[in-house]
């Protein structure tokens, strides 16, 4: 009989995390971009780390969320792009691996939300979080 595999925790340095934090909200390209690009913000709960981020302007299918060892980007294109449609992206660099965690993504009345797990393992790949 096999063993039921129990969650990895991510074990924190919560003096790093704290710092990585206070320079992203103080950082001030995080305000030029949430004015140029799209606004974002980050928010922690006991189980999960969430970002949402703010994409009225767009439908899902115009949207793509993509992990990449400790990079999480989102970026929207309205289609048909044109001149007056650039597509804009946002890059969030955490301070540990995003790959290794669960990622799941719901997309709902222009709000894109990003919930990393903080205690359930992810598959460690590269890849696209598909939105519901």
């Amino acid at each position: 009989m096999k063993k039921k595999r129990q969650p990895q925790h991510q074990t924190l340095n919560f003096d790093l995390v704290e710092k990585w934090l206070e320079n992203f909200f103080l950082d001030p390209l995080t305000s030029y971009f949430d004015q140029t690009q799209f606004q974002i913000d980050l928010y922690e709960t006991e189980t999960e780390w969430i970002v949402e981020a703010i994409l009225s302007e767009y439908e899902a299918s115009e949207i793509k969320v993509f992990i990449e060892g400790k990079k999480l980007m989102i970026s929207a294109l309205r289609y048909p792009p044109s001149t007056e449609h650039q597509k804009k992206i946002r890059i969030i660099d955490f301070p540990f691996s995003v790959t290794t965690q669960e990622v799941s993504a719901a997309f709902s009345n222009g709000i894109l939300e990003i919930f990393i797990s903080k205690t359930e393992i992810g598959s460690g790949k590269n890849r696209f979080i598909t939105l519901p």
